[in-house]
């Protein structure tokens, strides 16, 4: 399935984030994902689980738990500390790691809430147009089919060119990664964000959203 940006009048311009208006009298609350809270979970299991498997490794060479002489001993003590090193990245990391960071939407709009990063701020009234890319990992092993992973990321489509130059603030994300004429913000594998956004553009904007783009899976790519 393919989607871009829709045609749409023209907006007023007005200063960021968002125009100052009256707020609606029977406004839905907002949609916030957490993305900051979901980073520092998932790192610290990961790192948790590499964490002990190094150890386990180290053990093992160390105490002449391994079998194959001297040279399975040290190919196995290399291998316990490259997972003791992955398992202390989310402690090397963790002012990047776990700064707050969310996704919001609103009635007035959608906004990256991230006060020690790049914030930014997309009135409903500028966009033309805005979906989901999805990147499912191809099933090569039996793996794959118990833990497929899926990379999402929330494409913002301008619905005139001024946009760019109303919001610099968004230029890091203008055409990233496949997208054309238009941002996109990687949010990770975090599937469970899907639903969450669907809810949220149909809540408040269901006629600039442009559903669910299945793209191909690349090695490196966010």
């Amino acid at each position: 399935m393919m989607y871009g940006p829709q045609q749409q009048q023209p907006p007023q311009q007005y200063n960021a984030p968002y125009p100052p208006q009256q707020q609606p009298a029977f406004a839905p609350p907002p949609v916030v994902i957490d993305v900051g809270r979901d980073a520092k979970v998932k790192a610290l299991i990961g790192g948790s689980v590499a964490g002990v498997i190094g150890l386990m490794a180290v053990f093992s060479a160390l105490a002449g738990q391994t079998t194959g002489g001297a040279g399975s001993a040290v190919a196995v003590l290399v291998l316990g500390l490259i997972f003791l090193f992955i398992g202390l990245l989310p402690i090397i990391t963790w002012r990047k790691l776990s700064r707050p960071r969310k996704l919001v939407f609103d009635a007035y709009g959608v906004r990256w809430d991230d006060p020690q990063g790049r914030p930014w701020a997309a009135p409903w009234a500028e966009l033309s147009g805005v979906g989901i890319s999805r990147t499912q990992q191809r099933r090569v092993k039996l793996a794959d089919y118990i833990m497929r992973k899926t990379m999402v990321r929330l494409d913002l489509f301008p619905a005139d060119p001024g946009f760019r130059g109303r919001h610099p603030d968004l230029e890091h994300l203008w055409e990233f990664h496949t997208v054309k004429n238009g941002y996109r913000l990687p949010l990770g594998s975090n599937p469970k964000y899907i639903p969450i956004i669907e809810h949220a553009m149909r809540q408040y904007r269901p006629a600039i959203y442009l559903g669910i783009r299945d793209e191909g899976f690349m090695v490196g790519l966010v």
